[in-house]
């Protein structure tokens, strides 16, 4: 705020900008502008939010999300996650194929059925790279991908689907995990624009 002050107060009030023949009506006009100025910046400053694009199915990549979304959150942060194509595999709790087109019978036959199937990013052998990393989580008490789903929730996480890439792919909604929020690109950018931190992971 201190360096925001003083850029305007360079910006608007510097000594040889401002003529000593100035009247006081005109000074006052001049402050109203200052503080006009400031009171715009002052809204256009970041909150403490942290906002999460999910593009990626894969096991590690959705875990690395989670895990920063609950440390952020459990800060005080507010944290948005917004799922989006491939992302959405994150949040799907089972794959219907009935009542689908072709291809998006398809791609529901292709897609993993829950949070459970979803492969690792590299190693991941047919599933068996995955299967090997969540028992090494275990042993090492770390919490599993559907704890830290059920974590962000209880830390008030907002968990956003995007609406397009829903209707692209052809999910359902029962096919998603309960409580999502719809929403589009302006639903993210609206949390992003208030956040110090923006990721795409």
């Amino acid at each position: 705020m201190e360096s925001l002050m003083g850029q305007i107060t360079e910006a608007t009030l510097d000594k040889e900008s401002v003529p000593s023949s100035d009247s006081p009506a005109r000074l006052a006009e001049r402050l109203a502008a200052v503080e006009q100025k400031l009171a715009d910046l002052e809204e256009r400053l970041p909150e403490d939010r942290v906002s999460i694009v999910v593009f990626s199915g894969d096991l590690d990549k959705v875990l690395a999300a989670f895990i920063i979304a609950t440390g952020a959150a459990a800060l005080g942060q507010q944290v948005s996650m917004f799922f989006t194509f491939w992302g959405l595999n994150a949040v799907r709790r089972k794959k219907v194929t009935e009542g689908k087109p072709f291809f998006e019978k398809l791609m529901a036959l292709m897609s993993p059925a829950d949070t459970r199937d979803l492969p690792l990013s590299q190693m991941n052998f047919f599933g068996i790279g995955a299967k090997m990393l969540r028992a090494m989580m275990q042993r090492k008490q770390i919490n599993s991908l559907e704890e830290l789903i059920g974590l962000a929730r209880e830390l008030g996480v907002r968990l956003v689907a995007c609406e397009m890439s829903r209707d692209v792919m052809g999910i359902k909604d029962e096919e998603l995990i309960e409580g999502l929020e719809l929403g589009g690109v302006a639903t993210f950018l609206g949390d992003a624009l208030k956040s110090r931190v923006t990721l795409f992971v």
